[in-house]
């Protein structure tokens, strides 16, 4: 298994080579930004003959957690803190995906309600903070160079774009309006089958229509999940899921189900590292996801 993970440790000053930790197995050493553009060539993007570069095919190697061993819903496990975060093998192919989602389809892949802004810019902060606070990245001057040698202004004036090109994550902000949380603002450039516009201020009765095990004991429990969710106690859980077709973004209407494939035996596993984490200031739950597709040939 070869994957960028971060690795909480005490930041070096500064140097040309904007040193980052990598995870080789158990095994931590320094990479220099040319030995992980030579991981990323190594990464398999492909046309495959598709026509959209949407459709491109990128694949990790691995993924970092034994996804066959997927439990009932909710399935939320603690998380440590300090792996709030991922980056792998993909990054730079699945950032250049990203940035191209954002820029020709971001009314898709992005929204917001102006009033969940002071949740976004405190998320951008927090992200910014994590990836600078373990030496993934470095932020000077207002800028975070990334682990593929990009410099990103940090917008906070667009919180929820500038994430998105920042982490490979996913983020939607969920916020209590009444008596339950409602999705108020998102990035989702890699949807697994439904569409931001559907779930958009929706609450999680609402997001999780038409899931199929998400009856209303199971939303019951979730809601009481995200009311007690705390302050530097973040949990995860993930998911496992087959696909005939490896695009990373798949919108789909909640009406328009995948075609019936024969999804046990489709050759791609996708599978999405799901966090919660709670705010400090704003109390906005934020749900990241982190999504690995891999070759189950290869």
């Amino acid at each position: 298994m070869s994957f960028v993970m971060v690795k909480p440790t005490k930041c070096a000053e500064p140097s040309k080579t904007d040193e980052i930790f990598v995870a080789n197995k158990t095994q931590f050493s320094c990479a220099t930004l040319d030995e992980l553009q030579n991981a990323f060539d190594r990464v398999m993007l492909r046309s495959d003959q598709m026509n959209s570069k949407h459709m491109i095919m990128i694949l990790q190697k691995s993924i970092p957690f034994d996804a066959s061993s997927e439990k009932p819903l909710p399935g939320i496990s603690p998380l440590d803190p300090d792996q709030w975060l991922m980056i792998d093998d993909s990054y730079g192919a699945q950032m250049l995906l990203r940035q191209e989602l954002i820029t020709t389809k971001r009314d898709q892949v992005i929204a917001i309600d102006p009033a969940a802004l002071p949740a976004a810019r405190e998320l951008l902060w927090q992200v910014v903070d994590y990836f600078t606070r373990t030496c993934a990245m470095q932020y000077v001057d207002g800028v975070i160079q990334t682990p593929d040698g990009r410099r990103v202004p940090v917008d906070y004036d667009d919180p929820m774009g500038c994430m998105g090109q920042i982490a490979q994550n996913d983020f939607a902000i969920m916020e209590q309006r009444g008596e339950e949380h409602v999705l108020t603002a998102a990035v989702l450039c890699f949807p697994a089958s439904w569409l931001l516009a559907e779930k958009f201020m929706r609450g999680l009765v609402g997001i999780h229509d038409p899931v199929d095990p998400y009856d209303d004991q199971i939303a019951k429990r979730v809601q009481r999940l995200f009311d007690g969710i705390q302050v530097d106690r973040p949990l995860w859980r993930f998911n496992a899921l087959r696909y005939a077709d490896p695009a990373l973004f798949q919108p789909r209407s909640m009406y328009a189900r995948r075609p019936g494939e024969k999804r046990h035996i489709a050759r791609y596993l996708r599978s999405e590292r799901q966090t919660l984490i709670r705010l400090p200031k704003t109390g906005a739950v934020v749900f990241g996801i982190h999504t690995f597709v891999v070759d189950t040939e290869a």
